[in-house]
């Protein structure tokens, strides 16, 4: 069994320390070779369909011999609501749905881009939506998985606006509104995202060193897989004595990129366009 939910959700910096819900996912027994695979970070967006026709053949490829597939938010670079009926978007959902046919478990995490992804979505999909810090055991190892902007903590800005957008009350206010509505909304926040990110320095949006200790110290495991940050790296790191390590996905913006990891070890590697 290569990997399965061990636990729920885990909390971001300063949220105190919480017990895990123990939830069991029992994917397909499979052979000692068989990887399971993590993205994030792909933006998809009708105005860039190369990165489209690349996870297509990457879900159609690669993904239809994995134990399970993991997207660690940010799939897409906006997502409307479930009722979107963009020709776009229901080709991911196509492609997805023939994924989960073929008997490969997919999980989804919101990021920062697609929010209001949500049970419609999850049901044409034949995917699960799993919380920001959920804790799986991949080939063995407890394994933290985040989208990774909650260890921005030093892009204060964001942060607040962070918290304002998933809160319950304006996500079911934004699913409500009209898809007009929501498009030009959602147009709006494009280009205020554009604008910080040129007048905030790199440093700003990358993670910060004691946010991840503590995520580290509160999760209690030795490994964290994370994308939202577009610097694809392994980090080895010590915190109180203990040899951790922090695992950056990259984004897709110009080429793929995936972890695989299976009993022999795991792998970061490119995907050429």
């Amino acid at each position: 069994m290569a990997a399965h939910l061990t636990g729920s959700r885990a909390h971001g910096p300063g949220a105190g320390p919480r017990a895990p819900e123990r939830r069991n996912i029992r994917h397909r027994q499979t052979p000692s070779h068989v990887t399971t695979l993590f993205i994030s970070d792909l933006h998809l967006d009708p105005e860039s369909p190369g990165i489209a026709r690349q996870f297509v053949a990457f879900l159609d490829g690669e993904a239809r011999s994995a134990d399970a597939l993991y997207v660690l938010g940010d799939l897409f670079e906006v997502w409307l609501g479930d009722d979107d009926p963009d020709p776009a978007a229901r080709e991911i959902v196509t492609a997805l749905r023939r994924l989960t046919d073929s008997g490969v478990p997919c999980f989804v995490m919101h990021g920062n881009r697609d929010f209001l992804i949500g049970r419609r979505f999850c049901d044409e999909t034949g995917a699960r939506l799993i919380d920001d810090g959920t804790i799986v055991e991949v080939h063995g190892e407890r394994v933290l998985l985040m989208h990774g902007d909650l260890l921005c903590t030093d892009d204060t800005s964001y942060q607040r606006l962070r918290r304002i957008v998933r809160n319950p009350i304006v996500k079911w206010t934004l699913a409500h509104l009209s898809l007009a509505r929501r498009r030009a909304l959602a147009a709006r926040m494009r280009e205020g995202s554009r604008m910080h990110t040129g007048n905030t320095a790199p440093e700003i949006m990358d993670v910060n060193a004691h946010a991840v200790a503590e995520t580290f110290r509160e999760s209690g495991v030795s490994t964290m897989i994370h994308g939202h940050t577009h610097r694809p790296a392994v980090h080895e790191l010590v915190v109180d004595g203990d040899e951790v390590r922090r695992i950056v996905l990259g984004d897709w913006h110009t080429q793929g990129s995936v972890l695989a990891w299976s009993p022999a070890g795991f792998q970061l590697r490119s995907l050429p366009r």
